[in-house]
């Protein structure tokens, strides 16, 4: 029986019990899970994945700019299929595409370093938004979190509707961008990254920025005091071209 146990760990006393039997060993049931028992064969339960629990604070309502980012990553390819990642870092409050960061490999480290440079930019968030991904439970961001004294919140595992902010905009960015463009080189995927995003925040038009652009609505929120949607006033339609279109392969 040990022997048994000890090559097919996960197996409990019912299946070593029919593996005996082949062998020419019969005896009860009882008989079997009673030495099952007391050499200490049992199957230990296994726990879920340990996941970062991240801030026990209630989500913050984005109400200004920094208020709260939120953060998720997209792939897509490049050359001969060679897959790159995209980090995508929005404001939820102003919808802004604050990074496109694309590369080959993202590691921990390196969103922690993509947020330092970001927060010397725009400034630190208050709090941010994620997945449960690798990368975002990382030692290396759970320290920068703590020692930028930003809360970040976990959405629950499979309900990525509870960062709807940045699920919409990676809709956007896959939809206008990269389901219409081929990339020669990760250099290009950049390129054309950095064009539509510039884009996105200064030309495109925003419904639910009363058709302002990002950069607009940033601007208005940081200098009015009133911090709410309904301080974003309508500004003139402008003539919307996106650039992008002149980039087709």
């Amino acid at each position: 029986m040990k022997k048994i146990a000890g090559k097919r760990r996960r197996f409990g006393y019912r299946r070593i019990g029919v593996l005996l039997e082949r062998k020419g060993h019969v005896m009860n049931h009882k008989k079997l899970y009673r030495i099952y028992r007391e050499e200490g064969l049992a199957v230990k339960r296994r726990r879920g994945r340990k996941r970062a629990r991240g801030s026990r604070s209630p989500m913050p309502v984005a109400l200004r700019p920094n208020d709260r980012w939120s953060l998720d990553f997209l792939s897509d390819t490049f050359g001969a299929s060679r897959r790159f990642r995209i980090l995508a870092v929005n404001d939820d409050c102003c919808r802004e595409s604050l990074g496109l960061i694309a590369d080959t490999s993202i590691s921990g480290a390196r969103v922690a370093r993509e947020l330092d440079a970001l927060a010397r930019l725009y400034g630190k968030p208050k709090s941010i938004v994620s997945d449960n991904g690798t990368e975002f439970t990382s030692r290396a961001i759970l320290s920068w979190a703590d020692k930028n004294g930003v809360d970040w919140h976990y959405i629950d595992p499979g309900k990525p509707q509870q960062n709807a902010f940045i699920e919409s905009f990676n809709g956007s960015l896959r939809d206008e961008l990269l389901n219409e463009e081929l990339f020669d080189s990760l250099h290009d995927a950049r390129r054309k990254l950095a064009l539509w995003r510039y884009d996105y925040n200064n030309v495109r038009p925003h419904s639910s920025l009363n058709n302002q652009t990002p950069t607009n609505a940033r601007r208005t929120l940081e200098i009015s005091e009133v911090s709410a949607p309904g301080a974003l006033a309508k500004t003139e339609d402008h003539q919307y071209q996106n650039p992008t279109r002149r980039l087709s392969l």
